[in-house]
């Protein structure tokens, strides 16, 4: 279906045992027998589909994309699909009420970048190139009746079983019929492109075993699915554009060091394993490392220099290290700190929350009270409520957090 390709199909044992399992979570319908088939020389077709939800991919998205680049150099073929009718809808995935609509014309500004961005760690290009494919093309097509016949192929019990509608459903939220449609729309996906697999986070499980049933009914095919680890913050929360923690790549090489280095210690051997190529022997030195007590900061910036480098190119990745040096290391106040606006009177806990500076308001309390926040350079804030005031003000929170705020 996706034509024939010149590339050789490489059976090299280690590589693809590393595509298996670094950072995979589960491979279905089991890790054996994806490895059966690679190790065959067989050339399999597997896809990773992104709603262009957001102007941007971020490392979130790069997570499956790296695994893509290693199995196209294994030359298997991949595919990036851009959801640009999925996305008009939107995935109810972990969301605890339903997702504001965006129209397709928002959805096409939003990809305008994607594939220039994707094609920094697979080639669309050569012997073996990546396919860009957008599933307008066979959705722009279904009528109503063939909706109907897609949807006879799932139950209502089947995807209420989901955890967020069970939490929508004892919160008294409202569930609509788009949102329980939406795992039969990319379940399709895979039958409109009649692939053998397909790639996501593991949030995405349920949405891409939907795709696992439909080709067995519509195929009589068996589809492995390989879900990834996530890029959660300390919490074990996931870190995305919806809480604002995401690292994007349209982001400067001096932002996107900084955010990285603002990570959690928790999340270094984390991320050094599902974001970079350094080898897991030393990713796991690493961790017995900090477990035996050993200082994490040159291993975080080392993490930040990787990520760093692999978006932006050794050059970049070495300047912003030097400007992250000299910005929080000697203490400068930085000149592309966030600038916040609000009315005067407002108090600075409410405000820092609401721009997501601040996790929470326990946390703006808990910084207070180690004497963490302060009006720039050392002036302690210790009143819980105190205002934004009438004049400019520069504040630093903790050793790596810095914002101009200006009343309104």
């Amino acid at each position: 279906m996706f034509g024939n390709s010149k590339s050789k199909i490489i059976t090299d044992e280690n590589k693809i045992n590393e595509v298996l399992t670094r950072g995979i979570e589960n491979i279905y319908p089991s890790k054996d027998f994806l490895k059966a088939k690679l190790m065959k020389g067989e050339r399999v077709s597997i896809y990773l589909g992104i709603d262009p939800t957001g102007p941007t991919l971020h490392l979130g998205h790069i997570i499956p994309i790296l695994r893509l680049a290693k199995l196209q150099k294994l030359g298997h073929q991949i595919i990036l699909l851009m959801g640009d009718i999925t996305a008009t809808i939107g995935d109810p995935t972990d969301k605890t009420a339903t997702r504001k609509k965006i129209s397709h014309d928002e959805v096409m500004q939003n990809l305008k970048e994607y594939k220039k961005q994707a094609s920094k760690f697979i080639s669309f290009k050569g012997d073996n190139p990546a396919l860009f494919k957008f599933n307008s093309e066979w959705f722009g097509k279904m009528s109503f009746v063939d909706s109907l016949e897609l949807a006879s192929h799932a139950t209502v019990d089947q995807m209420m079983k989901r955890d967020m509608f069970q939490r929508r459903e004892q919160e008294g939220k409202q569930i609509y019929v788009h949102e329980i449609l939406y795992p039969l729309m990319q379940g399709y996906d895979s039958v409109a492109m009649d692939v053998d697999g397909e790639i996501g986070g593991n949030d995405q499980t349920f949405n891409m075993l939907v795709g696992r049933d439909f080709m067995k009914t519509f195929k009589n095919k068996e589809k492995f699915v390989i879900a990834t680890k996530l890029l959660v913050d300390s919490s074990g929360q996931k870190m995305g554009k919806t809480d604002g923690n995401a690292v994007a790549l349209d982001q400067t090489p001096e932002d996107m060091f900084g955010k990285v280095m603002s990570w959690s210690d928790e999340l270094i051997t984390h991320g050094f394993e599902i974001i970079t190529d350094v080898p897991m022997a030393e990713v796991q030195k690493m961790a017995d490392d900090l477990i035996a007590g050993a200082n994490p900061k040159a291993m975080k910036m080392r993490l930040a220099r990787e990520i760093v480098k692999m978006c932006h190119g050794e050059k970049a990745a070495t300047e912003a290290e030097s400007a992250f040096e000299a910005t929080f290391s000697r203490g400068e106040f930085p000149i592309d700190a966030k600038i916040i606006t609000a009315k005067k009177e407002n108090k600075l806990i409410d405000v820092l929350v609401d721009k997501k500076i601040v996790n929470s308001k326990m946390e703006f309390r808990r910084l207070v009270e180690a004497g963490a926040v302060s009006d720039y350079p050392d002036q302690k804030i210790s009143n819980f409520n105190e205002t934004m005031g009438e004049k400019e003000r520069k504040i630093k929170i903790g050793k790596k957090t810095f914002v101009i705020l200006k009343p309104e």
